[in-house]
Formats: C-alpha cells, sequence, structure tokens
C-alpha cells in the first residue's frame, strides 16, 4: 500500500496527486458542486458533489475499485471526502490546498466545454 494511502494518512499536495493520477495509481474525485466543476476541474478528473457522497451516493463506475484522491477548492470539503471514504474500506486521501493550489502550481484546468478553466 502506498504511504499516501493509509488509514489516517497525510495529505498530497497538487503536484504529488498529479502524479498518482498520470501515472494510474490512483482517481482523482472532485467533491465541489457542479457550478464549480463547470468553471473549472483537472482534465481526468471524476465527479461526484460531497452532498451527493455524504447522502449515499455511490462512486462513479470508474472509480470502483481503485485508490481515490478527493480534491475540492481548499482542501475542506475533500478531507471530509477522504475520512468518509476511508471509514467505508476505500484507500484515499486528498490534495492539500485543493484545486486553488492546484491551479497556482500551474497544472491543467478545464472548463465543461473543454477551454480553459478557472476555479470557482
Amino acid at each position: 500500500m502506498s504511504p499516501f494511502f493509509r488509514r489516517g494518512s497525510g495529505r498530497v499536495t497538487p503536484e504529488q496527486a498529479h502524479r498518482l493520477v498520470a501515472d494510474g495509481q490512483a482517481v482523482l474525485l472532485d467533491v465541489r458542486e457542479t457550478q464549480e466543476w463547470n468553471a473549472g476541474h483537472a482534465p481526468g478528473a471524476l465527479h461526484l458533489p460531497l452532498t451527493r457522497l455524504m447522502a449515499g451516493a455511490p462512486l462513479p463506475t470508474a472509480a470502483e475499485g481503485k485508490r481515490v484522491v478527493a480534491v475540492c477548492r481548499s482542501g475542506n470539503r475533500s478531507r471530509t471526502a477522504a475520512d468518509l471514504l476511508t471509514a467505508a474500506g476505500l484507500e484515499a486521501t486528498d490534495v492539500t490546498g485543493g484545486m486553488t493550489a492546484w491551479a497556482r502550481q500551474g497544472l491543467p484546468v478545464t472548463g465543461v466545454n473543454g477551454s480553459g478553466g478557472v476555479i470557482a
């Protein structure tokens, strides 16, 4: 098991998250609300708002059986999501600083139509 994905583990930086996803070691799960997702998200990320996850919605099919790196705008909601997922027995962590830090580090952000996105 990766040190990033143990129960109660520390968080990952945006660069670490990007590398984990690019290397196929995890999926990126954006837990922001739909309007935030539509404004801009990481290419290839999956979307499931924290409100739906807390209500018991299942993970997107593409995340089933995989390690999950949760991300939100600043890192608060994603920490809650990672805690929920690990409590359910999944390997999960989250991104320190969220999508704000992701964009600040120059990592890619796209809008719903494939154009350059913004962090809302």
